[in-house]
């Protein structure tokens, strides 16, 4: 499965000055060819859906065009090959990136005992953990061009827009999400943007589709706070289309804005060790 190349603009007038930009400066080029070039090694949650490995790998596809050289490796935490102790498997030194959304279990539980076997495992290894993909601008960015190409004018003063996430049984994920959402409504002149969860949060997706369709919303539009296809983005369709939610765009899926953020979280987590060995 192919995913078209996003070419419309980052941002319109508003984006770049709300708070969930603040902080965010230069360009989608990411980090310059100077970087260091300490393996990457990207790690994503794993599906039974083959779709979900094809969108990762496209993904680290145009990582690995955007820096020539650096070498790049996949991993998943569940149901897909290689496992993240696989992956790590003769290099003397990485960055671990988790490909995911929010800082959850995966990310505060799961990958640091997998990191601490594989470091027990080989005491030469040295491990650069970065953070997780978001919460970050380009992925407010991302969202609003898969609206766009959705047939969503940006900021309709006559759309609501439901941000649906995975959900977390870890309420600050949740709470993460609830507050991208909040952020991206006082960016724009949406009519409402509203979280959702389709696991283990409130409201659901339809729920929150029929909430905003109760309180006059003219036209409410999905727009998915995931990484990649598979059996979340297939029911958040089917539901929120139940529901009576007009056009639900696509998951965020690769995109070089998603590249250049995987980049930009490589260089993060090694300037973080650099700094924590100059203390």
């Amino acid at each position: 499965m192919r995913h078209p190349p996003l070419t419309r603009p980052l941002a319109g007038p508003g984006l770049a000055e709300s708070p969930e930009f603040s902080g965010f400066t230069g360009s989608l080029a990411g980090p310059g060819p100077g970087a260091r070039r300490v393996p990457l090694v990207a790690v994503a949650h794993g599906s039974r859906d083959p779709r979900a490995a094809e969108t990762v790998e496209e993904l680290l596809d145009l990582v690995r065009q955007a820096r020539p050289g650096l070498p790049v490796r996949s991993a998943y935490l569940d149901h897909a090959a290689p496992t993240l102790g696989q992956a790590l498997r003769g290099l003397s030194e990485a960055v671990v990136l988790p490909l995911l959304l929010t800082e959850a279990y995966h990310s505060g539980v799961d990958i640091p005992a997998v990191l601490a076997t594989a470091t027990a495992h080989d005491p030469g290894l040295r491990v650069h953990r970065a953070t997780t993909l978001g919460p970050h601008p380009l992925l407010v960015a991302t969202l609003e061009h898969r609206l766009a190409e959705a047939g969503v004018p940006l900021g309709d003063p006559d759309t609501a827009v439901v941000l649906v996430s995975a959900g977390s049984s870890d309420p600050r994920a949740n709470a993460v999400v609830a507050g991208i959402a909040g952020d991206w409504r006082r960016s724009r002149p949406w009519w409402s943007v509203a979280p959702a969860y389709a696991s283990a949060g409130s409201p659901t997706p339809a729920e929150a589709v029929a909430r905003l369709l109760r309180s006059g919303a003219p036209r409410v539009v999905v727009a998915p706070y995931l990484l990649a296809p598979g059996y979340f983005a297939d029911k958040i369709r089917r539901d929120t289309l139940a529901a009576g939610a007009h056009t639900v765009a696509a998951v965020l899926g690769p995109s070089p804005e998603l590249a250049s953020l995987v980049l930009r979280r490589h260089a993060e987590a090694l300037i973080a060790s650099d700094l924590t060995a100059g203390a």
